[in-house]
């Protein structure tokens, strides 16, 4: 008896010993991340570059929406020549419809336009035979070819540059701004976590945006240069078809 009383007496001066939800102390609030904050206390260096990379986003973003804009108008300029021109439309009316069009030609019709056009200048030439008329109408396709690729291509490499340069520029702010966090610790007698941990932060935030501005732009160069090979291969085969086309053509004049 006498040492069930001694085990409650010590539960009780255990119980009162505990500690109340009072007594605890309250766990500091989680802010979140505060990319604005860490902007604007960053270096000048630094700051700089997210300028850099800012400028390079924004630029990016413009010429993904206007090459986007491009490579589907020509798509359906594409779609619909074709069906005109593989539906039995004569050749003569067709050049004139197409050439007598206000706007500028592109893609197949401009390829379409420049052939036909030396065809028949070569044609109305004395002495010209049916070889030298194909040739010339090739050679004219070509160059009409090459300048709507050309086109089609047209700040295509501003993207890559931006892909493969971003992540660069980014690490450079970073290394920056870690060596200005590192030189502010040599003052200090004593450095802990919470001295070094907001000037990385600052640091970081510039490989974050390099990234920002560099995936964008690696996605959508590669998805839009393979738009436009595809489309290439499209031009090429038109210009070799009609090049048939008029080789018949031209054999017929002779006959």
């Amino acid at each position: 008896m006498i040492q069930l009383a001694l085990m409650q007496a010590a539960a009780v001066d255990a119980a009162t010993q505990l500690p109340t939800a009072a007594d605890i102390p309250a766990l500091p609030a989680d802010n979140g991340l505060n990319i604005l904050q860490l902007v604007l206390h960053a270096s000048l260096p630094v700051q700089l570059v997210m300028v850099i990379l800012l400028l390079f986003s924004l630029a990016s973003w413009v010429i993904i929406f206007r090459k986007k804009a491009v490579l589907d108008s020509a798509r359906r300029s594409a779609d619909d020549f074709e069906e005109r021109f593989w539906s039995g439309a004569d050749l003569a009316g067709l050049f004139r419809e197409v050439s007598g069009r206000d706007r500028r030609l592109q893609g197949i019709e401009a390829i379409f336009e420049g052939g036909f056009r030396e065809f028949a200048r070569l044609r109305q030439k004395r002495h010209v035979d049916a070889r030298t008329q194909l040739e010339g109408a090739q050679r004219a396709m070509r160059a009409s070819l090459a300048r709507e690729v050309d086109q089609l291509e047209h700040n295509l490499e501003f993207l890559a540059n931006v892909g493969s340069i971003a992540p660069y520029v980014g690490l450079f702010g970073t290394v920056w701004g870690i060596m200005i966090s590192f030189q502010g610790l040599a003052t200090m007698k004593e450095a802990t976590i919470a001295t070094v941990a907001p000037g990385i932060s600052e640091a970081l935030v510039a490989t974050a945006m390099g990234l920002f501005a560099a995936i964008p732009a690696v996605w959508a160069y590669n998805r839009y240069q393979t738009r436009v090979e595809r489309l290439n291969v499209r031009y090429e085969a038109f210009a070799e078809e009609f090049s048939s086309i008029l080789q018949r053509q031209s054999h017929l004049d002779e006959q």
